[in-house]
């Protein structure tokens, strides 16, 4: 008597592999779109502020425009895309309806949650890695702390991952996600000191500058690269892990409860 097949050990996992590996060729079939276009607005950005400006202002002493703004340009790539790849698929499949196809699996809620966040850390660590490459014809970074510099740009791509989700969830239309991105993200990356350090303005706007939860993220960024900053990084960590686990616990209690993805 034949004794029956038993299932590979990874099958549990079978699931997440899969709904991981669409996300992934979901962006890449449209890389016109989801990787080209943010690396060409950065460009742009670049071509601004290094070519044009980066020699003529110096708001860092000791390093010119050009190596001041180019790691704001880098981790607002990375914010902008992951957050942009988990609120778009899970907001799309929730529309059309195939979030159901997707729920009839037996994935487990942090399986969802780390499928969508992988696939969306990737997108945005590639197009800040892009960045990142074109920047060398403007500006030398000195990479003071490139482990420091690679693990807060993970974090902030995780952390605004969790953030796609939430919003997608909340959306009810394409224009109320896209608030999210233009009202809310947008306005505290330009405030959060990409293109200034927030230790040249008046104590009440640097004090007010401190409340932005992306300040510390972008300077921590900057700081791990340049080797100076507004912030210690230490504190820029602190609070960038406190951050990506709150938005994390929202996540996963929204997907664990099924807010909206059923109806």
């Amino acid at each position: 008597m034949k004794e029956p097949i038993s299932a590979p050990s990874w099958a549990p996992w079978r699931p997440f592999v899969t709904l991981l590996r669409r996300e992934v060729w979901r962006f890449c079939k449209v890389a016109g779109q989801t990787l080209l276009t943010p690396i060409i607005t950065a460009s742009l950005y670049l071509f601004v502020f290094g070519a044009t400006l980066g020699e003529r202002i110096e708001v860092l002493e000791g390093f010119s425009y050009a190596q001041f703004v180019v790691p704001g340009l880098i981790l607002m790539g990375v914010i902008n895309n992951a957050f942009a790849n988990s609120s778009s698929s899970l907001f799309v499949a929730r529309y059309i309806g195939n979030i159901l196809d997707i729920l009839v699996t037996p994935i487990s809620p942090a399986q969802f949650i780390l499928a969508y966040t992988l696939a969306s850390m990737l997108r945005g660590l590639l197009v800040g890695a892009a960045v990142w490459a074109i920047s060398l014809f403007f500006a030398e970074l000195p990479w003071h702390s490139p482990l420091a510099a690679l693990a807060m740009a993970a974090l902030a791509s995780f952390l605004f991952a969790q953030f796609g989700l939430i919003a997608a969830l909340y959306a009810n239309t394409f224009d109320a996600l896209s608030m999210f991105s233009n009202f809310f993200i947008l306005p505290l990356i330009y405030l959060g000191g990409v293109f200034y350090p927030i230790s040249i303005l008046p104590p009440v706007w640097e004090g007010l500058s401190r409340l932005n939860p992306l300040f510390y993220l972008i300077d921590g960024f900057r700081h791990a690269l340049l080797g100076v900053g507004d912030t210690s990084l230490a504190s820029a960590f602190v609070a960038a892990l406190l951050m990506a686990g709150a938005l994390f616990g929202w996540a996963a209690l929204l997907i664990a409860r099924g807010y909206k993805l059923r109806s």
